[in-house]
């Protein structure tokens, strides 16, 4: 091969020469650092010959600083119709970055294009796995997948799916159960390790504070109670036994619901959110740090305030209900405060108090695993803390329904 041309030299804006050797003509584009050149005539392993055979090889630093240049020397290249198969060499290749690859690779994308077959040679491994990294990055794209099922059979699917994941959090929250209750079998054993400040006040948060609402709403209930049953006995001439309703209903189920209810919705809510704050500002992880137990500081001390308080709360709604009750039978029916204590003395005994206060602890406990496991899980954001508060009130409010009604079967068992 007679034809020689002159390594490009750097800051040179083009060159372009060109050397006539019968069947062989070479172009040169050099730009700045980069430089690509053509030359028609290699026919390679491809088969093409004369016309339609051509070479690129490209050499420099394609890089970021030398965008502008390397596109500039890409446009400038010009290959001849005929050409069908181009071998693209790039051995010469001093650097190499995402940019220059990109723009490499779309010069080669733009000759496949056109109809002819390109082959890329002599690259060094590491600049051949950037090349086929690029590549691969841009031909991937998001498959979508029409649904081809039928809508019922996804929604039968999306209920099996919810069950699944509602048998995992069942177990989960059993599990955390146990990791409190070691705890505290570890603190009876240690009584000197329990935060009883803390627990008092916890108590005054979830007792005190909540006898105001409490109060009111128990006393409007066992005014509607009154009101519904006097309206419905007035036909039998049974208005007194209203007292016998109003007592068995308050003092057995609707003291003790509505009690566990607003406590969950109260103090499991805020249960939640304390603990889930506290692991958003990462203190829990610094408790943990500092060597200190998180379930015995966090959980127990509220675990038992609720477990004392709830009772008092059950047993504080019972009384407002009942005077509510008296008020109503009093204004509507002529029952005085009087003949309403002596009737209830009779329709009710210390067995249907007991049966009521009885779900007390067994509510709170309910309730304050709940909201400090709810709590537990919070991570990342304060988003986290908003979900994890309101999936921990119905938690809270569906399972004391449920335990509620596992004890209604059981009294009627036992014949409570």
């Amino acid at each position: 091969m007679r034809c020689g041309v002159d390594p490009p030299r750097p800051h040179r804006h083009r060159l372009a020469r060109k050397c006539d050797t019968g069947a062989e003509r070479v172009r040169g584009v050099v730009a700045e650092r980069v430089w690509i050149k053509s030359r028609q005539g290699d026919a390679g392993s491809d088969g093409a010959t004369g016309e339609g055979a051509w070479r690129l090889d490209a050499g420099g630093r394609w890089t970021l600083d030398a965008a502008d240049a390397a596109t500039a020397a890409l446009d400038a290249i010009q290959l001849a119709k005929s050409a069908s198969a181009v071998r693209f060499g790039l051995a010469g290749l001093e650097a190499l970055d995402t940019v220059g690859a990109c723009l490499l690779m779309g010069l080669a994308d733009r000759l496949t294009a056109e109809g002819r077959k390109v082959t890329v040679l002599d690259a060094r491994p590491e600049h051949a796995a950037l090349i086929d990294a690029v590549r691969g990055a841009g031909k991937a794209a998001v498959k979508i997948v029409a649904p081809s099922h039928h809508p019922i059979i996804d929604m039968i699917a999306g209920i099996g799916e919810d069950s699944i994941a509602a048998g995992k959090e069942a177990l989960d929250l059993i599990g955390f159960l146990g990791l409190v209750t070691i705890t505290f079998a570890r603190l009876l054993l240690h009584p000197s390790r329990l935060r009883v400040t803390s627990v008092f006040y916890h108590i005054q948060q979830t007792g005190l504070n909540a006898l105001p609402i409490l109060g009111l709403l128990s006393f409007l209930i066992g005014v509607v109670l009154a009101f519904q049953g006097a309206d419905q006995l007035k036909r039998f001439g049974a208005e007194l036994y209203v007292v016998n309703l109003l007592g068995v209903s308050v003092l057995r189920e609707i003291g003790i619901l509505m009690t566990a209810i607003i406590v969950a919705g109260r103090s499991g809510s805020a249960f939640t959110a304390q603990i889930g704050t506290m692991k958003v500002n990462q203190e829990v992880d610094a408790i943990g740090t500092m060597g200190l137990d998180p379930i015995e500081l966090l959980v127990v001390p509220r675990a038992i305030a609720l477990m004392v308080s709830l009772p008092l709360l059950a047993f504080y709604a019972d009384i407002m209900g009942l005077f509510g009750g008296a008020v109503m039978s009093y204004a509507t029916l002529n029952i005085t405060f009087g003949q309403f204590i002596l009737q209830l003395h009779t329709a009710v005994g210390i067995g249907t108090v007991m049966a009521g206060l009885i779900k007390a602890p067994v509510f709170a406990l309910v309730i304050a695993m709940v909201g400090c496991y709810e709590g537990l899980k919070v991570s990342g954001s304060a988003e986290s803390v908003g979900t994890l508060t309101t999936k921990s009130v119905v938690e809270g409010i569906f399972l004391v329904i449920v335990i509620d009604a596992l004890f209604s079967v059981l009294f009627s068992v036992l014949g409570v």
